[in-house]
């Protein structure tokens, strides 16, 4: 018998122990399990029912019942505990969307992952509690009714514990953050500590525009395979915020391992994967995230395979000017050395900050703003204003891609239409301020979210002196 990894292997056992607590005979004589094809490694204990099943049927203990459950037209998956019961397992929506795919019209699947599997629409889903509750529906002793398919209210998931109206002051950099929202542009908030960096990160997610149902769908592949996925909600419904602490190995963040599982970046899909005090992190681990950011995809590739996993995200990041934080402070002096401010800018590449389309310095909040009753814009308001952006921007590509950051060099060509004194312009910084081919893109790229969040089809010059301003920074 060919086995695949521990969990498989396992299997053998905790098949042997439910036939014996379910009142089943376990066939005495020799018994060989195919699993093929032989060469595709097997992970997981998602065979345990399909192998009870074959067991039961071909030693005869049960003649299934066709008009009640066709198996030759069903897929059937779910881990056995030792008692007969049936156990969650992890992956059950991509599992579903291939059954579709593949024409078949039932699913079977342990109970606490019937929500799950029923998201996808034209599928029957039955979800026993028992292997001895499936057989009795099998012989037709029993009537299972079909679960459900859930309502699905995207909605649900705008309620945050951060809001840009409990943000006084900062103008500057909850517009920068309104841009980045509005196109899905990388982000770098650079200030001394206590300057906001990391409450205005907090509270980003809540300006983003809610989860399309196949953004919904997408992310919650990645946590159902990771087995992450709320046992109390069959769809992931807001958008990802992932914030790993700067000690995340490569492996974490970019994802892998023996049995290889999403990082960190896919994780973050169609969210925001937010680098605080990034300038902590390995050199390897932001290194490595320089493809991920340009091709919005990670190959993990590994002795027994290769797989491909989604990682469109927004990078939001954060750091201090400084070791100690308070270079260029206007009210505490730098106690750091020439040559410690000089090491720690190198910590970050210049590669890497190529990837970044808007770098902001973010200064100490003036008592003043702390105290005074000002009216600030709540994150709903500013969120209006990002789907409506949005909404241009689905309109522009027809669903070929869904953000301004997505664009190719040929997109470029065709929507990023520049008036006169906008071209000037933008040849003069070009010269200046020593933009890469890379920057010069990304310069043009934000300049389209900033038009479309003015509503305006060109791009005018003030929306390219407003890009170019983001991508002023001081060069390591």
């Amino acid at each position: 018998m060919d086995w695949g990894d521990r969990a498989v292997e396992e299997s053998k056992e905790r098949v042997r122990a439910a036939f014996r607590n379910s009142g089943a005979d376990f066939p005495l004589h020799r018994i060989t399990v195919n699993l093929a094809p032989a060469d595709m490694p097997k992970e997981g204990p998602a065979y345990d029912l399909p192998i009870a099943l074959g067991l039961l049927v071909a030693s005869g203990q049960i003649s299934p019942n066709p008009e009640k459950v066709d198996l030759t037209k069903t897929l059937i998956v779910g881990e056995l505990s030792l008692d007969g019961s049936l156990r969650k397992i992890n992956g059950v929506l991509p599992l579903a969307i291939l059954a579709k795919q593949c024409g078949i019209k039932r699913i079977i699947v342990p109970k606490e992952n019937g929500q799950e599997a029923a998201i996808i629409e034209g599928l029957e889903v039955l979800a026993p509690e028992s292997l001895q509750q499936l057989v009795r529906l099998l012989l037709g002793q029993e009537d299972l009714e079909l679960v459900k398919r859930p309502v699905l209210n995207l909605e649900d998931g705008l309620n945050y514990e951060y809001d840009f109206s409990q943000i006084k002051g900062q103008e500057s950099a909850k517009r920068a953050l309104e841009i980045s929202a509005a196109g899905g542009h990388n982000i770098l908030l650079k200030g001394p500590p206590g300057a906001g960096k990391t409450m205005l990160a907090r509270s980003f997610p809540s300006i983003l525009p809610p989860l399309t149902f196949d953004e919904a769908i997408e992310v919650t592949k990645i946590y159902s395979i990771a087995g992450l996925l709320d046992g109390n909600k069959s769809l992931v419904a807001t958008r990802p915020f992932r914030s790993p602490h700067h000690s995340a190995s490569y492996v974490g963040l970019l994802g892998g391992g023996n049995s290889i599982r999403p990082g960190e970046i896919s994780l973050a899909h169609r969210g925001v994967l937010f680098l605080d005090e990034v300038a902590e992190f390995p050199r390897q681990s932001l290194e490595s995230l320089r493809q991920p950011l340009e091709d919005r995809r990670i190959t993990i590739s590994r002795a027994s395979g290769s797989i491909s996993l989604p990682a469109q995200f927004v990078l939001l990041a954060a750091q201090n000017p400084c070791p100690c934080g308070f270079l260029g402070d206007r009210k505490r002096n730098c106690t750091c050395m020439p040559g410690q401010i000089a090491k720690y800018k190198r910590r970050i590449s210049g590669p890497f900050l190529d990837r970044i389309d808007i770098y902001l310095e973010v200064p100490p909040v003036e008592v003043e703003k702390l105290s005074a009753d000002l009216k600030v814009e709540s994150s709903s308001e500013i969120r209006k204003k990002v789907t409506a952006a949005r909404k241009i921007q689905l309109e522009r590509f027809k669903g070929r891609i869904l953000t301004n950051s997505e664009m190719g060099n040929k997109d470029i060509k065709e929507y990023c239409t520049l008036t006169q004194e906008g071209l000037d312009l933008l040849k003069m910084a070009v010269s200046s301020l020593n933009l890469s081919a890379r920057g010069y893109h990304r310069v043009l790229k934000l300049a389209r979210t900033i038009a479309d969040l003015a509503a305006s089809e060109n791009i005018q010059a003030e929306h390219i002196a407003e890009a170019l301003q983001y991508r002023a920074r001081e060069e390591s």
